[in-house]
């Protein structure tokens, strides 16, 4: 007799740590935005030795093909041509620009729960890309990709934790006038999702129109200014150490509109960039130092993303190569340097060269993920269901790697050491009381609080039940529960008399 009550206080014990581990977690243990830095590749002399070696390059090679309006306001604030016409940037008024740039801003979302605070050591996960095929969902076989991807891999991505922003992961194939391309992109983005989003202006000429759709989405002139919710993605150098026209233009429109720059140098190793992985982190520091100076001689200050994408290419076929240990480092080294100069930081993860959602897929976007995000990166790109080496999105790649970063997230979170969590007293009361921790209320916080629970995504059952289920791998599953959120989540985030407004305006292409 004296033991049932005991029994049922055990199975009480039980059923309340069941039914508080099925219900959903109180406390998100891997929220986005954890510091970073752990990881330091780089020693502070190979920092420094990288950065002398950039100034030298700006200083006394400096770069090819600049703007003529560029080379005339640079000369204006103290740079110069040298005997070959390169425009040059001596290295005081490198470091005088750095000292005055950007150390960080507000990247907003529609919504202000999706703000990001761009810079210091907040690491955030999001989108990028230009795949120009998708991975269909039904044959999943690659196929061109189309306008109708690009929204639904938008309102994907609206709905997932871990996507902290969304840069069109696909071009849209089927709008093939240039215009027209980028009015529809940035319609696809701001029909289906409120988070802060980033888009490519092709010309300066597209910029005006599409900040002007932003207003009226917005609900009047000049709303977008006010709080900036799209980041331009440029590509303001051509390797090696040239200046882009049209990016040039581009950028300059969006500083008059009040539009973010995320400034990307994506040189390639032995091909636009040296081959050694020291000297391509010290020429496209360079490049990435003379993107900044081309923002800050027209706008001292202005908010821009500081992104550097060492890219990689395998030097036997010349073909690019989306991950590996050497993208890895290189991109967790060009965040600590852009770090270490104390600007907003960008970098590039995640980017599978597999073609299937399979093992592959899963070591090489693991490994450059979690690398590049410990090494402090505030804004990690192309971290979302790229794949084929960027040809090809992926639809249960992108679901997939919500909930790989998840564990990123957690790893990067650490672990916190205080009173609570060195558990002195729940030890007590297990050695004294029950014999173990299993239900205990020390146990139920922690289970909450430390660890991460994986969605069913993720199979942790014994094989017995997984056969059971049909023993199904994460494709399928990530298949299956794609499908279910793109039947269900259908947003649309631009009010009916906005949408009307712009319908009547522009050439949009998406049904209603």
């Amino acid at each position: 007799m004296s033991r049932a009550p005991r029994r049922r206080s055990r199975q009480s014990a039980r059923e309340a740590m069941h039914a508080k581990r099925a219900a959903a977690p109180e406390i998100n243990p891997c929220p986005p935005g954890p510091s970073g830095g752990q990881y330091k590749p780089l020693s502070d002399n190979d920092i420094q030795q990288i950065y002398a070696t950039s100034l030298q390059i700006l200083s006394e090679l400096g770069m090819g093909e600049a703007p003529v309006a560029l080379t005339e306001q640079a000369i204006s604030k103290g740079a110069y041509l040298n005997d070959n016409g390169r425009l040059c940037f001596p290295a005081a008024m490198v470091e005088d620009t750095i000292a005055g740039a950007c150390r960080g801003f507000t990247l907003y979302g529609r919504e202000s729960k999706h703000d990001i605070e761009v810079g210091g050591d907040r690491v955030y996960f999001g989108t990028g890309g230009a795949a120009v095929q998708t991975l269909d969902l039904d044959s999943h076989i690659y196929r061109a990709a189309t306008l109708t991807d690009l929204y639904d891999f938008t309102r994907l991505a609206d709905s997932l934790n871990n996507v902290s922003w969304f840069t069109r992961c696909c071009v849209a194939t089927d709008v093939p006038d240039i215009t027209e391309l980028d009015i529809n992109t940035a319609y696809a983005l701001i029909k289906g999702t409120t988070k802060p989003i980033g888009t490519s202006f092709t010309l300066g000429s597209t910029v005006d129109p599409i900040i002007d759709m932003f207003d009226t989405a917005l609900g009047g002139s000049g709303k977008f200014r006010e709080k900036p919710f799209c980041k331009a993605h440029i590509s303001p150098v051509i390797s090696p150490l040239r200046y882009g026209d049209d990016a040039f233009e581009v950028a300059l429109a969006c500083i008059k509109r009040g539009v973010p720059l995320n400034n990307i140098i994506a040189a390639q190793s032995g091909a636009t960039s040296p081959a050694t992985i020291a000297g391509m982190l010290a020429c496209t520091l360079a490049e990435t130092l003379a993107a900044l100076l081309m923002v800050n001689v027209f706008a001292p200050g202005y908010p821009m993303i500081f992104s550097n994408w060492p890219f990689v290419i395998d030097l036997r076929t010349g073909s690019f190569c989306g991950s590996g240990g050497e993208i890895t480092l290189l991109n967790a080294a060009s965040a600590q340097l852009s770090n270490w100069l104390g600007l907003p930081s960008g970098a590039a993860a995640s980017m599978s060269d597999a073609k299937a959602v399979d093992a592959q897929m899963g070591l090489e976007k693991g490994i450059s993920s979690l690398g590049v995000g410990l090494a402090g990166c505030n804004m990690v790109y192309e971290s979302s269901g790229m794949m084929a080496s960027l040809l090809g999105a992926s639809f249960e790649a992108m679901l997939i790697d919500d909930e790989m970063l998840s564990q990123v997230y957690r790893t990067l979170r650490g672990i916190e050491v205080n009173e609570e969590t060195l558990g002195f007293e729940a030890i007590k009361e297990a050695i004294y009381g029950e014999g173990h921790f299993l239900g205990s209320q020390h146990t139920m916080d922690s289970m909450q609080r430390d660890y991460f629970w994986p969605s069913t995504l993720t199979d942790r059952q014994q094989p017995a039940v997984w056969q059971e289920q049909g023993a199904l791998d994460m494709w399928q599953r990530a298949n299956t529960q794609v499908r279910e959120i793109l039947e269900s989540h259908k947003p649309n985030y631009i009010e009916d008399k906005a949408n009307r407004l712009i319908r009547n305006a522009y050439p949009i292409l998406l049904s209603d």
